[in-house]
């Protein structure tokens, strides 16, 4: 009987004692519950913001999509202009290697007689001294020198889309019946331009006369042999450049 009350003594002090120690363990338990939803607040706001900085860095990346598209269709349309523009070119270059091939074969019998033919910067240069086209001082041709420009037209007339300026040049010696070189270099450019119309049926609108006189020397005015290359009228070809600019344009 003592015994049993014992037990029943025993049994009440645990129960006792677990219902003093219950509101401790919930206190403890609500300040992990509190400490744990601060911290999932704390992730759900570092979420929205890498969700921001995710929403933002794909608008960019379109945004730089969009502009390389751009810059890939603009670099392919220069590519394609460069491309258009060499191949004018190329076109312009080998039609003046014809030109000059054909007038080199068409001057052969005036080869010995001041004529020379050659390439330089793009353009063909056909070059005549005075012995050839006119008398000292004088800005009448010969007939030599007509029947040299009359074939050179008919070379020229195969070309028309070619543009030609007729240079008059001099040497440096002044003239006596009062004459001076820019004039004479000059008239000797016009003289040249119109037989090129009347007897080669040149079209006027492809030809330019200017004259430099005595100021665009290819040779030393101190010797004999100078002053007579420098005594010359250059024929310069330049290539079609309209060609070239629409490629350009377009």
């Amino acid at each position: 009987m003592l015994q049993k009350l014992f037990t029943m003594l025993l049994l009440g002090s645990m129960i006792l004692s677990g219902a003093c120690s219950a509101p401790k363990k919930l206190k403890v338990a609500n300040g992990q519950i509190t400490e744990l939803t601060q911290q999932t607040n704390q992730l759900k706001g570092k979420v929205t913001s890498l969700q921001g900085d995710v929403t933002q860095c794909a608008e960019s990346n379109k945004s730089l999509s969009e502009e390389l598209n751009h810059n890939k269709a603009a670099c392919r349309k220069v590519q394609e202009k460069l491309e258009a523009s060499q191949a004018v070119l190329k076109e312009q270059y080998n039609t003046l290697q014809q030109v000059q091939n054909k007038i080199d074969a068409a001057l052969t019998d005036f080869k010995d007689k001041g004529v020379e033919v050659y390439f330089k910067n793009g353009l063909v240069f056909v070059s005549m001294e005075d012995q050839l086209l006119y008398k000292t001082g004088s800005a009448r041709l010969g007939e030599k020198g007509k029947k040299a420009l009359e074939d050179l037209a008919l070379v020229l007339n195969e070309y028309p889309n070619l543009k030609v300026i007729v240079l008059g040049n001099t040497d440096d010696v002044k003239f006596k019946n009062g004459i001076d070189n820019w004039t004479l270099s000059t008239e000797r450019a016009n003289g040249v331009i119109r037989l090129l119309i009347a007897e080669g049926k040149m079209e006027p609108m492809r030809l330019t006369a200017a004259g430099k006189g005595k100021f665009n020397p290819v040779a030393d005015n101190n010797t004999p042999e100078g002053k007579s290359k420098n005594r010359r009228t250059d024929i310069i070809l330049n290539p079609n450049l309209d060609s070239i600019w629409d490629t350009i344009d377009r």
